[in-house]
């Protein structure tokens, strides 16, 4: 049964599509040849890498940023946390807006991330030993100096990545699967939502770490299970405490969540670069690593996979190429 989303209308999705399209043209999704002869069937693959940040979260930061000028908050400054694309997402469109941006990353977050922020205009700050410390410091400093606090995961959010999933549903049809990473859920969510209000039957697959297995444990158990680390080199798919609101979306849309190992990522990184010569992160090939892992499935049918982004850092991305898994950290 479709699951029925809380985040919104089709004229909210209509009405987000027009925003991002005037900050960015759709991203295209192509059918790599290729990829059917390593996964046995006809796959489409939606590339959120051509974006501004090379990432779909880009998608959020415009309407969210433009929600909140909309409001008539006084916002003296905005601040997240993040491991690199949602923090790119909200310097691209705070700073766009004249809106001060500060970010907070882990401890030895990844340098090329870093430097994209501070690019944009945004002040990073490094605290924590991994996304759910930095996000906890992050909510402190936003009540100490009264900055608007962009969580990561709301539903102006949700609608604005959303956009890709319509975009994609609009231009290939009757696909029969599409795989989806879990970070904190708004890209899923977002193609649930699409799905359900275009009247689809598409089935939707989260695609998750082993070595960070909070979602598919909510997923199993139906409650929220955080767990203790969240050990994966894929860094936007590295957290370890699921939001109650995504998990009940994903529980009533999703299919199943498929989980990885890291050798599955680092080969699916291989993969895009050998059969498309496209540079993915680990989040970003996570999609493409399950429908390999269950290209069983998907035999003679046709498959989607969800290409989240590409930033990734260059001393990692030679230790994949060169056939290693990268250990996280």
């Amino acid at each position: 049964m479709p699951a029925t989303t809380p985040f919104f209308r089709h004229s909210d999705l209509e009405a987000a599509a027009q925003l991002v399209h005037r900050t960015m043209s759709p991203t295209p999704q192509y059918a790599w040849s290729r990829l059917a002869e390593v996964t046995g069937c006809e796959v489409w693959v939606k590339h959120e890498n051509h974006t501004p940040t090379g990432a779909f979260k880009v998608r959020g930061g415009i309407v969210y940023l433009d929600a909140l000028r909309r409001s008539g908050e006084r916002v003296e400054g905005v601040i997240t946390a993040t491991r690199g694309n949602h923090g790119q997402s909200t310097a691209f469109s705070a700073v766009r807006a004249g809106i001060p941006a500060t970010i907070y990353v882990p401890r030895g977050n990844a340098a090329d991330q870093n430097a994209a922020m501070r690019a944009f205009g945004a002040s990073v700050v490094e605290f924590g030993k991994d996304f759910d410390e930095a996000r906890v410091e992050c909510t402190r400093v936003a009540a100490e100096r009264h900055l608007h606090c962009i969580p990561p995961f709301h539903r102006h959010l949700v609608t604005g990545v959303a956009t890709y999933a319509f975009e994609f549903f609009q231009a290939v049809s009757d696909l029969d699967t599409v795989y989806v990473p879990i970070g904190m859920g708004s890209g899923i969510c977002g193609v649930i939502g699409v799905r359900d209000l275009l009247g689809l039957t598409t089935e939707i697959v989260g695609v998750v770490a082993r070595n960070a297995p909070a979602m598919a444990l909510s997923f199993e158990r139906g409650r929220p299970v955080p767990t203790d680390s969240a050990l994966t080199f894929a860094d936007g798919i590295a957290t370890r405490e699921p939001q109650d609101e995504a998990l009940a979306v994903i529980r009533r849309g999703a299919a199943r969540i498929v989980q990885l190992a890291e050798d599955d990522i680092a080969e699916a990184m291989r993969v895009y670069f050998r059969t498309t010569h496209q540079v993915a992160e680990g989040a970003g090939a996570a999609a493409l690593a399950a429908l390999i892992q269950e290209r069983g499935r998907l035999t003679g049918k046709k498959a989607g996979v969800i290409f989240s982004g590409c930033n990734i850092d260059a001393s990692i991305y030679r230790q994949v190429l060169a056939g290693e898994t990268p250990m996280p950290g």
